[in-house]
């Protein structure tokens, strides 16, 4: 229930404290899944310490129990273990801190784990995070290649020496990590997204050596598995050996079986580049030979004929070919041009032949009337008439006279 409280009326520390246990006592005791982390077994003291801590959060909670309670299970559970407790919870009211008392812990199976990765992995499949057209490539070359990895470990000293032996001149940025506990799964994601934000980092490269299914589980967390999909530089995935499967395996961008196997598949061998190129070279020299024999067979049987073996003779040929046919042309046309002059000539004496001027110059003499009419009947004149004379050298006046 609320308080009636004010600034005028407070309550003291110690009821506020009492009223929170009070409270906290009435929860009862309940079922309560977590890690372990931090865990404390003092010689000779009766109650164990530890702090159970959410995977999936950044919440953790510390847990006392008696020590015959923890011996039951002291052989599978210790630090990084998954566990159910049943536990009530307490609170201290001296200090302030809320505890849980445990009377039962059992682990969490083996076959329990798997059963939530698998639904972890149905329920991220059909989002979309595993589909393949999700994929980026991996360069061909990369300048600089982000490493999160442990430190100083096996999968970090495979990773550099199988790079380094492939391309010498290979680029590092490493991120050393926890890769497994409590702690494994933030400093991880911290890494990656560190190294994903980072200008020069084509390709990132999460390693961690082998370990039971309970060491890999930082990697089929739900939080890294978002945060490698929301990444833009492509990331390999390259946890235990080739039987280990943690969920990191299907969002990565290529899936390597061991750390030597990513450094294989993400640095190209410099022996086999420059081997392709010789191959490549020699395929390019006997293309090119080729095509300069066929083009040279092509050009010595274009020389070898006639209009290039004598290029002029064609020219000559058809120069005299030109110049007859000109001369033909120029006597075509002299003879067209004699025979219209003759047409003309002939033309010409028959139209002065038939012409009135020719038959005035044979004696003849064209009459004509005053108004120049031409005389053709004696009837067209009366006596007295006055007419015009037309002859070949001129003309003169009549007159009309009687018969």
């Amino acid at each position: 229930m609320a308080l009636n409280t004010s600034a005028d009326a407070p309550i003291p520390v110690g009821e506020v404290s009492r009223l929170i246990g009070g409270w906290i006592d009435r929860l009862g005791a309940v079922w309560v899944e977590g890690q372990i982390t931090q865990l404390s077994r003092r010689p000779g003291a009766g109650v164990v310490f530890m702090t159970l801590r959410d995977p999936s959060r950044d919440v953790s909670i510390p847990v006392t129990c008696f020590r015959g309670v923890y011996e039951q299970v002291a052989d599978v559970v210790g630090e990084g273990a998954r566990v159910v407790l049943h536990a009530k919870p307490e609170w201290y009211g001296p200090r302030g801190t809320l505890s849980l008392r445990a009377a039962e812990i059992r682990p969490v199976g083996i076959g329990e784990l798997l059963a939530r990765l698998e639904q972890l992995k149905r329920t991220l499949a059909a989002e979309g995070l595993f589909a393949m057209d999700r994929k980026r490539p991996i360069p061909f070359l990369p300048q600089l290649i982000g490493l999160v990895t442990g430190r100083a470990s096996a999968a970090e000293r495979d990773v550099r020496e199988n790079a380094r032996l492939r391309w010498p001149a290979v680029r590092f940025e490493v991120r050393n990590v926890p890769v497994q506990g409590a702690s494994a799964v933030p400093r991880v994601i911290e890494a990656v997204r560190a190294l994903d934000e980072h200008p020069g980092v084509d390709v990132i490269i999460v390693a961690r050596g082998g370990g039971s299914v309970e060491d890999l589980l930082p990697f089929s967390d739900e939080r890294l598995i978002r945060a490698v999909a929301q990444c833009r530089t492509p990331v390999v995935s390259a946890i235990g050996h080739e039987p280990d499967a943690p969920l990191l395996d299907l969002v990565a961008d290529l899936r390597a079986s061991t750390p030597t196997d990513a450094a294989k598949r993400v640095v190209p061998d410099v022996r086999e580049e420059l081997e392709r190129v010789r191959q490549v070279r020699e395929r390019a020299l006997r293309v090119v030979r080729g095509l300069l024999d066929r083009e040279e067979r092509g050009l010595a049987a274009a020389l070898s004929r006639p209009s290039l073996a004598q290029p002029y003779r064609m020219v000559e040929e058809r120069a005299a070919d030109v110049a007859d046919r000109v001369d033909r042309a120029r006597r075509g046309l002299r003879h067209a041009l004699d025979r219209a002059d003759a047409d003309l000539a002939h033309t010409l004496a028959r139209v002065v032949a038939l012409s009135p001027a020719a038959t005035l110059r044979r004696g003849y003499a064209v009459l004509q009337r005053e108004d120049g009419a031409a005389v053709r009947s004696a009837a067209e004149v009366a006596p007295g008439d006055r007419l015009r004379a037309r002859v070949a050298e001129g003309g003169f006046a009549v007159r009309v006279g009687e018969d």
